[in-house]
């Protein structure tokens, strides 16, 4: 299916700063591992790569250094490096194999390959995957006990409702569940951001990225269509295995593609409405905190559905000849 070309001269290296802003959250926000080392790991894998050049850059790399060794060195440590190691390393290859090839493109790709040689090194090794779950599942829940006490002191000394820690606690249990997925999303998120800081201190502030080096924009957000077959399959093993080590891979996979489609069929509706207002922005946030399912669900459905109808090939076709028709 053809891609919809994105209008010629509309995307530099200094506007791709609010993509590089939201990609940047959803690595800090939506990580389960420390978001610093899934940024710093694989820049300087790049930069070790593609070379230095200028003082912003040394400064980059000192900071990234300095991200890449501090913490404590318990479980989740090296956990958190090693998979930063795979992922950077996966990116810096396609990067070079591929250097045409959109950043999502290739970070995509860095984390399912990143994610197969884990799962071999893991599968390998007996008892290694209950090791990396406890390493994981202990670093966040060591986490919520400061926090809620932190929210009691904001609050005077009222501690919060049983049921509301409660609900806490089932959150972060399911969030426990599907790590892999989410880790996998951050991940994409951040590889984004590290290649994108990477061309803006080597290009400097004024010069136009090519098509290679940008973010792009969302409304041309799309990845390669089979991979519908993962969500498939995932939403199999989820139904068919549901309390089996199977069904957490479906409800992984689910979860990893479910997000991709979702804002797949973002792209589709900014695309189709030609962009989104401060108000849509808006209007869009709000939704997302009283209907998260409904919006989410909606953007899924229309993203799957592109898969197969190509919205916006159709609607550029249709823009295209309107214009023929009229010149």
């Amino acid at each position: 299916m053809s891609e919809p070309r994105p209008i010629e001269g509309a995307t530099t290296v200094d506007r791709g700063w609010r993509s590089a802003a939201a990609l940047f959250a959803v690595a800090c926000f939506a990580s389960v591992t420390n978001p610093a080392v899934l940024l710093a790991i694989p820049f300087l894998l790049l930069v070790g790569v593609k070379g230095l050049r200028g003082f912003g850059m040394f400064t980059a790399i000192v900071l990234a250094l300095l991200a890449s060794v501090s913490g404590v060195t318990d479980a989740a440590w090296f956990v958190e490096r090693g998979w930063a190691l795979l992922l950077g390393g996966w990116f810096v290859a396609l990067s070079l194999v591929w250097p045409a090839s959109r950043p999502s493109t290739r970070a995509l790709g860095a984390v399912f390959g990143a994610a197969g040689a884990a799962a071999c090194l893991v599968g390998f090794r007996v008892g290694a995957w209950s090791v990396l779950n406890w390493a994981i599942t202990d670093r966040v829940k060591s986490a919520i006990a400061p926090m809620l006490e932190g929210v009691t002191w904001m609050r005077g000394g009222e501690a919060l409702a049983p049921a509301v820690v409660t609900s806490i606690y089932d959150a972060v249990d399911a969030q426990l569940h599907v790590f892999p997925a989410i880790t996998g999303l951050a991940s994409m998120a951040a590889l984004c951001v590290v290649w994108w800081s990477y061309v803006r201190l080597a290009s400097g502030r004024g010069r136009e990225a090519s098509s290679a080096n940008s973010l792009g924009l969302l409304r041309y957000y799309r990845f390669n269509d089979h991979l519908v077959w993962v969500l498939v399959v995932g939403l199999v093993l989820l139904v068919a295995a549901m309390h089996e080590p199977l069904g957490r891979v479906g409800a992984n996979a689910v979860v990893f593609m479910g997000a991709l489609y979702a804002l797949r069929g973002a792209a589709v509706v900014v695309f189709v409405s030609g962009g989104v207002s401060l108000i849509g922005y808006v209007l869009t946030g709000v939704g997302l905190l009283l209907v998260p399912g409904m919006l989410l669900g909606g953007a899924l459905v229309i993203g799957v559905g592109d898969t197969w109808l190509d919205v916006r090939g159709r609607v550029a076709e249709i823009t295209t000849d309107k214009d023929a028709l009229e010149e």
